[in-house]
Parts: C-alpha cells; structure tokens; sequence
C-alpha cells in the first residue's frame, strides 16, 4: 500500500519523481517535466502517471505571477530553473487530461 495525503507529492509515485527530478541535472529537469506532461495529455485508456502529471503541473503552477510555491515536504529538493511559458498550457491539457479519467486519480479519491 501507498503513502497517500492531499499534497502535490504526498503520494510515494509522486515522491518519486521528485527524487527523479532531484538526480537529474538541472538542465534535464525540464524535459521530465515536459516528458510526464506530454505522455498525460496524450495518454488514452488508464493514466498511469496522473499522480506525477499533477506534482509537475504544480511545479510549473508555481512559478505563475501569484503561484503558491511548494512546501510539501517530499517534493523536490533541488531549486527548479525558470521554466518555459509554453509548459503552462501543457500542465493545463495534463490536468485536464487527468479529471477526465474516468476511473482513475479522481475516482480513486473518494
């Protein structure tokens, strides 16, 4: 069984990302955001990395005029660069991606 909470990496698949992000240089940090982002917005049938696809969108959220920074403490560790702007309406077809998942995040959450 999981670790599960109500914070953007307060899940272990989460958690884990953010340790990926933390091993990788900050140069490729970017691209697994991106990466993760992509493959959500594109996915069909189960979404896999709905979990990861959120902790990303709230990294890029972040760095939005007025965004709330995160404080969880199993996110990343390591500071983000500046991230594209592009990335902003990726997280938002992501997260779109991840409500319209019938049986999946969502579902599971209540």
């Amino acid at each position: 069984m999981g670790t599960w909470d109500i914070g953007h990496f307060d899940n272990d698949t989460a958690a884990d990302f953010a340790i990926d992000l933390d091993k990788a240089a900050s140069g490729e940090r970017e691209a697994l955001i991106r990466g993760m982002l992509l493959r959500t917005a594109d996915a069909t049938g189960y979404l896999s990395e709905a979990q990861q696809a959120v902790a990303a969108a709230a990294l890029i959220a972040a760095q939005c005029p007025g965004g709330k920074a995160i404080e969880d403490g199993e996110g990343p560790e390591e500071p983000m660069s500046v991230f594209s702007e592009d990335l902003r309406a990726l997280a938002v077809e992501a997260l779109d991606r991840v409500i319209s998942d019938e049986f999946g995040l969502l579902e599971n959450c209540w």
